[in-house]
């Protein structure tokens, strides 16, 4: 009666491995059409100091300003759209892709670059948006 059934667990695996084979292979596919060597996933890559500088004033921006809207995000009452967690994480993930290709876009050894991180920033929105507006693909 209570807790989660194991289909429930059977789905999430499935939604989570059709999400990552295709972020996977939209990368393979892009970083081979674009030339430009994969980055590793999980690793702090900095382009430059500037650019580390600037990841980490982002992080702890971030990171203030969920414990600052978190009281309002209990509350269910006074719940406002921009005040939820997953929007500021949602705005952090954006704006620190966006800054590591204007990063790759200026200092990159390989100056296409920045395509492949703007073409991934973009194909992950689609995928979220269109995975939210479906109710994951129908399996929740």
């Amino acid at each position: 009666m209570f807790g989660l059934s194991l289909s429930f667990g059977l789905r999430l695996l499935v939604l989570l491995v059709i999400v990552f084979v295709l972020m996977f292979l939209f990368n393979y596919l892009m970083s081979k059409t674009l030339k430009v060597q994969r980055k590793k996933i999980f690793s702090d890559n900095h382009i430059n100091e500037k650019h580390k500088k600037i990841d980490w004033t982002l992080r702890i921006i971030t990171f203030i300003s969920m414990l600052l809207v978190f009281p309002f995000s209990i509350d269910e009452t006074k719940s406002y759209w921009f005040l939820q967690p997953w929007i500021i994480l949602s705005l952090f993930l954006i704006v620190s892709e966006i800054v590591r290709a204007v990063m790759e876009r200026k200092y990159a050894e390989n100056p296409v670059a920045y395509k492949l991180t703007l073409s991934q920033l973009i194909f992950v929105i689609i995928l979220f948006f269109t995975l939210f507006k479906t109710d994951f693909w129908g399996l929740f």
